[in-house]
């Protein structure tokens, strides 16, 4: 072997990941001491260190550096406290200061408490009490702590957790994020350091100057001042309160959209649109949508349906205009209409029901359908048709009908008559009840009616040609009529009047597309296709920080001695409420009995880096099986395990005999990357005990199992 071959075997050796950790794991060395003294009534078996006039007292253990006034030092457990003044430095990049730190050479836990301040280059928590894991590069809070990350601001919770490698807060409980622009409150909260995005889980709120939002699921860019919402979420933007399946609004647009069973409110206008996607921009004071747009608007004790494709309404509140397009209709309990377009005006009490020029000359909508009013019994159209509403009490005041006006109501008595009457202009006047009242048609008046006497019957047919008309009418019926400037007329006896001329040159009689309900304002639409909206994955708490591994950690420190002080911080709940119970994670030892498989080996790599050497597959027959008898009668299991491969194969905690129940199972579809899985179960107290079971395991399933732990939880 060369010299040249020998270097680099060293230098692979020296950085190899099993050297760095073993390296990590040496004793807690003193680097310096003012002074040393021996205190076993005190301190048994421990080293007293105190500073001097020139220097804290300094210990390192690997990349670690830790200043203090006081320390103490058990060099049998390879532990430290330390006191007065404490800074611990990782390298360059954590720095933690505070008041007392404990700290394990073993476990490579530290405890630390009394205005606790951990930064790194990304942000800086502070909080009262907290725990630095080393090993996982983690650290947790766990009895409220505050973060502070440059310009995404100060976040305040009862817990927190953050993942040093990932980037990666997490928060729980009356967790508050504030900054510059914007204050989040919510129960779960997710935070990314290096790229400001939050993730919002549970009851929360997002409120910004331009708006405040409420969802239950929800993302927000801090750096970018967007974000979206994706379950029971409502947007108050200006005036307008925004509901929908999905919400996004972005602050520096002013804008939001929402997509699918869409519900705007406006607060002062008492008015609400509907629809399944929209857009809103609040510097526009504007709100577009489409896809089953309807908006309702309250107006006296009655409320006011408007339909079309879709739906613009712009302007601030007092001068708020609506603008419906493409088979827009309106609906009312007295009032129907439809059209190409329907415009209304909040400020001039303005509705124009108007025809747009289309492209294609063959839209028969379009060239030859005018827009129509339907009142009581009354069909109105006409090129352009106005309604005016008086502003204040938003009363129905008046009615213009522009060129080509034409009104229709069938006679009540024969049903089969028309009463008629067109001209080039008409104005409408409406008394209190909402009803047509007068009629005034002006210039080419022509009119058909059936006269009638007091006792309703019929004297005949009158039709006429004049300048103008002016009829009064009775709940649709026409009381009273008088003509100006007449140039014909006559009064025919039914028999005698001849058919082709009972219908007006342009009669149009539209009752059925009249709208007679709500509903009846869709029934010419298409049917909608909602997109599926992906939104964000279910919440998914973390595993604890104190999980099986660390108490592991914390149990083996203390194995030789008679207290574990290495454990002595852990809180209550973690330490007493879980115990491990002995489980062989050898797969070949007799513990393990095996059915159908094939184990064979690998070398494959633990999520640790270590190495694997067996692999399990199933043989070509049967469905292979192996498990793992744990001899206790335990009541309340968990059982953790990583698995990694391809297929799919169960797992289950069942009865060892009797009926051979399964307490708790749970299927694995296998990945090439390795994921950790948890099953907990409560068993039968009938004196067999349990066991863990892989199972359904097909020629077609290859897979490792790595770090399975069997915990013994306590009684609920």
């Amino acid at each position: 072997m060369n010299k040249q071959t020998l270097y680099i075997i060293l230098l692979l050796c020296l950085f190899s990941p099993e050297i760095i950790h073993s390296q990590e794991k040496k004793k807690i060395e003193i680097e310096y001491a003012g002074r040393l003294t021996i205190d076993e009534e005190n301190y048994p078996g421990a080293k007293v260190l105190t500073r001097d006039e020139m220097q804290q007292v300094h210990i390192m253990q690997g990349s670690i550096n830790m200043w203090s006034d006081k320390a103490i030092y058990y060099s049998g457990e390879n532990f430290i406290e330390a006191y007065g003044n404490v800074k611990l430095i990782q390298g360059d990049t954590i720095h933690m200061t505070s008041k007392y730190i404990e700290y394990s050479g073993i476990t490579q836990l530290a405890f630390a408490s009394g205005d606790v301040v951990l930064k790194d280059p990304n942000s800086t928590i502070s909080s009262d009490t907290l725990y630095y894991d080393r090993v996982k590069q983690q650290a947790f809070y766990k009895n409220r702590g505050t973060v502070v990350k440059d310009t995404s601001g100060t976040i305040t919770s009862k817990v927190g957790r953050y993942y040093m490698e990932q980037k990666k807060y997490q928060f729980v409980d009356e967790v508050v994020l504030v900054n510059n622009d914007a204050n989040i409150n919510s129960n779960y909260f997710d935070f990314y350091s290096d790229t400001g995005y939050a993730y919002l889980y549970g009851p929360s709120t997002i409120t910004t100057t331009e708006s405040k939002t409420y969802t239950e699921k929800g993302f927000y860019d801090t750096k970018n001042k967007n974000g979206y919402a994706v379950k029971n979420s409502k947007i108050h933007y200006n005036n307008r309160i925004i509901e929908g399946d999905s919400l996004y609004f972005d602050d520096t647009k002013k804008f939001a959209s929402a997509t699918n069973n869409i519900k705007v409110t406006d607060t002062i206008n008492h008015s609400i649109a509907k629809g399944h996607y929209a857009e809103v921009f609040k510097a526009q004071d504007s709100l577009f949508i489409t896809k089953r747009a309807l908006v309702v608007t309250k107006q006296e004790n009655d409320s006011i349906y408007m339909h079309a494709d879709k739906i613009m309404m712009t302007g601030k509140p007092e001068n708020r205009i609506v603008r419906a397009y493409y088979n827009a209709k309106i609906y009312k309990s007295d009032l129907s209409g439809k059209a190409d377009s329907i415009h209304s005006n909040q400020k001039t009490g303005i509705t124009q029901l108007i025809n747009l020029a289309r492209l294609s000359s063959t839209d028969v909508f379009s060239t030859k359908r005018r827009p129509i009013l339907w009142n009581v019994e009354n069909q109105m159209t006409g090129d352009t048709i106005h309604l005016i509403s008086n502003p204040k009490t938003e009363k129905l005041d008046s009615l213009l009908v522009f060129n080509n006006a034409f009104i229709i109501s069938k006679d009540t008595i024969s049903k089969t008559g028309f009463n008629q009457i067109f001209g080039i202009r008409l104005t409408g006047l409406f008394n209190d009840e909402n009803k047509l009242r007068k009629v005034d048609i002006v210039k080419n008046a022509e009119s058909i009616f059936y006269a009638r006497n007091d006792k309703q019957e019929l004297i005949g047919i009158d039709k006429a040609k004049s300048g103008s008309i002016s009829i009064l009418f009775a709940d649709g019926d026409i009381e009273e009529y008088t003509r100006y400037n007449q140039v014909d007329g006559n009064l025919y006896p039914e028999s005698k009047y001849p058919e082709k001329e009972k219908l007006l040159k342009g009669f149009d009689w539209r009752e059925d597309e009249r709208p007679l309900s709500i509903d009846d304002l869709f029934k010419e639409d298409e049917p909608v296709v909602l997109p599926v909206i992906k939104g964000l994955d279910d919440y998914i708490p973390q595993d604890a920080f104190f999980d099986e591994e660390l108490l592991e950690r914390i149990k083996l420190a203390g194995q030789n001695f008679i207290i574990n002080k290495a454990a002595r911080n852990i809180p209550d709940e973690e330490s007493s409420s879980k115990k491990t119970l002995l489980f062989n994670n050898d797969i070949n030892s007799l513990e393990w009995q095996k059915v159908d498989i094939l184990i064979r080996p690998t070398n494959d790599t633990d999520p640790n880096g270590g190495k694997i050497t067996k692999i399990i597959t199933g043989k070509t027959l049967g469905e292979g099986y192996l498990n793992h008898v744990i001899n206790k009668n335990v009541e309340n299991l968990m059982w953790t395990l990583w698995l990694k491969g391809t297929g799919i194969i169960k797992i289950a905690i069942q009865e060892n005999g009797n009926d051979y129940t399964h307490y708790n199972s749970k299927e694995i579809n296998l990945t090439n990357e390795w994921k950790k899985y948890t099953i907990v179960s409560k068993n039968e107290n009938d004196g067999n005990f349990p066991r863990c079971l892989i199972y359904d395991i097909q020629s077609t399933d290859s897979f490792n199992i790595w770090g399975a732990q069997l915990i013994e939880l306590s009684k609920k």
